[in-house]
């Protein structure tokens, strides 16, 4: 749990990277990379929901440009949507087969939801393709071995309210009309 910020932190990096080095490939349209910067900005400030506002808005500009996706999977994993990053990245990855921030961003976000194998499976793939000491590999295998995210999940047993009878007033008055 103490390395959580750490693996956050680290992942972002290795999906700018990437999407640095995408970006060389694929021209971005200059307003989606302002909107982009935007959200890197309001990432670093701890506001994943005004990052994912700014990263949409650059989707609907530039809806080609991988990175973008990439970005909103990182924002909602921020915001423990593990499910809804998985999305983001299959999706880039359907575009991009061999997108490492990709694979290590999804292998991530599987550990966090508890799929550990499927992540092991990311992990395998990121080493066929780029080795075992690229970026990308490393921050998989440290979210691997730091394991799944411990939820603090909140059952409706332990939100009950005490039980308590009272009388319904408004009845009783009809009642005796």
């Amino acid at each position: 749990m103490r390395f959580a910020p750490a693996a956050a932190a680290l992942s972002l990096l290795v999906a700018v990277s990437a999407s640095v080095g995408s970006a060389q490939s694929e021209p971005v349209d200059p307003r989606a990379g302002m909107l982009m910067a935007q959200a890197q900005d309001a990432l670093d400030a701890g506001q994943p929901q005004r990052a994912v506002d700014a990263l949409e808005a650059a989707f609907a500009i530039d809806p080609q440009y991988t990175p973008i996706l990439i970005a909103l999977a990182e924002a909602a994993r921020r915001e423990g949507l593990q499910g809804k990053a998985i999305r983001y990245y299959r999706e880039a990855l359907t575009r991009d087969p061999g997108n490492y921030a990709a694979i290590a961003g999804e292998g991530a976000a599987m550990v966090e939801k508890g799929a550990i194998e499927r992540a092991r499976r990311n992990l395998a793939q990121l080493e066929s393709l780029c080795g075992a000491n690229c970026p990308e590999t490393r921050a998989l295998e440290l979210a691997i071995a730091q394991g799944p995210r411990n939820r603090n999940v909140l059952t409706a047993e332990a939100v009950m309210p005490d039980a308590m009878v009272t009388q319904n007033l408004s009845a009783q008055d009809g009642a005796t009309q």
